[in-house]
């Protein structure tokens, strides 16, 4: 399952991110409320972890643009503010559920679970596909009909970008903020190399689907129409 948290508290967003982790959550991070507005508008998350006050774009403001875009994601408020006007406000703009700081990891999950088990918020994608090409991200397998390969936690992330913009540019810089996060400190070379992981397994499928390198500007997967 994968998870958007959107806190401008770095301890907090450390430990959250850490006890997510162990949960065998998938988790993206924003230190503000425009990046994480970006992040869920670009993305599908199965549940997003909301502060209320955020720099350059608070949580109401946020959670109402990503619900004007049609984003269904189910939204749980962490905030100290705990009046009930607030709380109103919250739910009102689309919050699913509201956590008081300071809150306990274990009530946090629970919400999460319970949040996640109501039927309407069961609408992540399992599968994802472009041309035949397709991506099981919970068993961390790339389908095509000449077979199948299994992919690293890591190469799962990066694959599934890829798919969800094929082709389109990614740049390198929303790679290493999608795939590693805006918190972890990552040497570029690294993106080169899970793209050649990735290539070389897909060898095996000799299905007709490339990472193209854009010198300068990133990588997109394409079809290659001729060899269809």
């Amino acid at each position: 399952m994968r998870i958007l948290l959107v806190e401008d508290d770095k301890w907090l967003v450390n430990a959250l991110v850490y006890q997510l982790k162990k949960e065998n959550y998938a988790v993206d991070a924003a230190l503000d409320g425009e990046t994480g507005c970006e992040l869920a508008l670009l993305n599908d998350y199965d549940m997003i972890l909301l502060d209320r006050m955020l720099p350059k774009m608070d949580g109401i403001a946020l959670l109402k643009r990503i619900r004007e875009a049609g984003r269904k994601s189910p939204v749980l408020f962490i905030t100290a503010r705990d009046a009930i006007a607030d709380r109103v406000d919250g739910l009102d703009a689309g919050a699913d559920d509201y956590l008081v700081k300071p809150f306990d990891k274990k009530e946090m999950l629970a919400r999460i679970r319970a949040l996640c088990r109501r039927p309407q918020n069961l609408l992540s994608e399992e599968n994802v596909s472009f041309g035949g090409l397709t991506l099981n991200t919970r068993a961390g397998m790339l389908h095509y009909k000449t077979g199948s390969i299994e992919l690293t936690p890591r190469e799962i992330n990066l694959m599934e970008l890829l798919i969800r913009h094929h082709g389109q540019v990614i740049p390198r810089e929303t790679i290493l903020d999608r795939v590693w996060g805006p918190l972890e400190c990552v040497e570029p070379g690294n993106i080169d190399s899970y793209i050649h992981f990735i290539r070389k397994k897909m060898q095996g499928l000799n299905a007709p689907f490339v990472i193209r390198t854009l010198r300068g500007l990133g990588y997109r997967l394409e079809k290659e129409q001729s060899n269809v």
